[in-house]
């Protein structure tokens, strides 16, 4: 008599279209049951989206959900309360805005530079007025940074109005600087650090993106940075995570960055992949083993091999010794299983600052940029009283969403496209991902907007990414594109959270 296996959940990968996938049934080998897929369009798609989850018959839903569609997806949840999101809507809350990963951090009391965060006009040039300087600006929501692109040093009042004026970044998303010997990114699995890499800045410069000429190395990482890395990971009670921490140089370590949407090589998305299938059926699958600093030695095989390399496993390393003592543990982290809470804690009627502020503005950002000359300086009625009467529509707000073609391409158009808010959600995402790609590869040395352009317009958005991932060779039949700046475009590539 042969016993019943029990049933397996249902998984299915939660996809968006235009939006870079995390996962493909790939990262699940060995799950013998069908994986189902259920596609976000978009537009007016929720209800449907929920039918069809529903019609299906899924228990569990896997996938990052982008910041634009992060408050879609917490009223999905809500309409479907039996089926679990992994990660959570709660684990996820970071991947939104850099104010969610100030709040999360403050809530659990880890290490961030001080921040201050403004949604009035005058609330903030009050502060900028009064503040010591340097200070870091980053804008809060939307696309990655795209190698410092969205993140700005200011020193002085005067550069901080200017840059505000210019970008009208909503809300002032202001940080003391904190002046780095490098930072370090920690990716972990069940709380377990699975790679750990230093990002570290040229010399005399403060951005540590490799685009700008950062390097990179994996070995040494303080055993503190990963400790603060799987405090954070336990926080946001997260099946998988990543954090920037910074390093500074009186060695004190400060988040910079967390979440569930990180760059990965696909090796460590299969890690993923076996942590979830042990953790949804634990009777059938066994727990995985991941060697401690395993980075260090896989850090040293060349990253084009490492793009490729899959299902990478480790064995338990066993000694034996004639007298008889134990063998010493080797082990500082363990895998652990993650929990979800029933009860949201970051619900968005109490959190989700940005759109709640966005209809009570009293003023809107900061009027007009104004050219500083010798002949005509900014002074400081110029830079506050001045530039608050000089007000313009509420539209123009970089919230980092709509006004995304102008950031990028100044007054011009993207494709012929000139009011982003007269599109639809689906016609706008295209818009903004192409231009976000173009935009990533003109953050690579030597790719200027012709050639970004082209390689955009010329292989369409998924194409580039399909490219990107699987074929990066065939970038190089582009004019002027050798192997070197192929190399360049990786290591960017990697870097880079793109799209989510």
């Amino acid at each position: 008599m042969s016993l019943l296996k029990p049933q397996l959940p249902k998984i299915g990968m939660l996809y968006l279209d235009h939006v870079l996938r995390f996962f493909d049934r790939s990262n699940f080998q060995g799950w013998p049951d069908k994986i189902e897929q259920v596609i976000y369009h978009w537009g007016n798609d929720k209800q449907r989206f929920i039918n069809e989850v529903k019609q299906k018959k899924i228990d569990v839903l896997i996938g990052n959900i982008p910041a634009t569609a992060y408050e879609t997806f917490r009223d999905i949840a809500r309409a479907l309360p039996n089926v679990k999101f992994i990660p959570s809507l709660d684990s996820q809350f970071s991947n939104k805005s850099k104010e969610n990963v100030t709040h999360f951090c403050e809530k659990y009391q880890l290490p961030i530079p001080k921040t201050h965060i403004f949604y009035q006009p005058d609330e903030a040039l009050a502060y900028l007025r009064d503040a010591e300087y340097p200070k870091i600006v980053k804008r809060s929501y939307g696309p990655s940074n795209y190698g410092g692109y969205f993140v700005h040093k200011v020193d002085s009042v005067d550069e901080a109005i200017r840059l505000f004026s210019e970008r009208r970044y909503f809300p002032a998303y202001i940080q003391d600087f904190v002046p780095m010997k490098a930072d370090i990114r920690v990716m972990l699995v069940g709380h377990q650090p699975v790679c750990a890499f230093w990002r570290r800045p040229p010399e005399g410069e403060w951005l540590t993106n490799t685009s700008q000429g950062g390097s990179m190395d994996y070995q040494d990482v303080p055993r503190e940075v990963l400790d603060l890395a799987v405090r954070v990971s336990k926080a946001a009670q997260a099946e998988y995570w990543a954090c920037d921490i910074a390093v500074s140089t009186k060695d004190e370590y400060t988040i910079l960055e967390c979440a569930t949407a990180f760059a990965a090589f696909p090796y460590i998305r299969d890690w993923i992949g076996q942590y979830l299938m042990w953790q949804l059926a634990p009777a059938q699958f066994t727990q995985p083993y991941f060697a401690d600093r395993n980075w260090e030695e896989l850090g040293k095989v060349d990253s084009s091999l490492l793009r490729t390399m899959r299902h990478i496993q480790f064995g338990h390393a066993s000694e034996s010794t004639d007298t008889g003592e134990y063998a010493p543990a080797d082990e500082h982290y363990s895998l652990l299983n993650t929990y979800h809470e029933d009860a949201e804690e970051w619900p968005s009627e109490a959190w989700n600052f940005q759109d709640l502020n966005k209809g009570k503005l009293k003023d809107s950002y900061f009027g007009s940029a104004r050219e500083q000359t010798p002949n005509n300086p900014m002074d400081e009625s110029d830079s506050f009283e001045s530039l608050l009467s000089e007000l313009s529509s509420e539209n123009d707000l970089d919230t980092g969403i709509e006004d995304l073609a102008k950031l990028m391409n100044g007054e011009g158009d993207v494709h012929g496209v000139t009011e982003l808010q007269d599109l639809t959600d689906a016609q706008k995402s295209v818009v903004i991902e192409s231009q976000q790609l173009v935009n990533f590869f003109m953050s690579v040395k030597g790719i200027g907007h012709g050639l970004a352009t082209e390689i955009v317009d010329t292989l369409g958005v998924d194409g580039t990414l399909r490219i990107l991932n699987d074929q990066p060779e065939q970038l190089m039949t582009f004019r002027n594109l050798k192997q070197k700046k192929l190399d360049a475009i990786l290591c960017q590539w990697r870097e880079c959270e793109l799209l989510n």
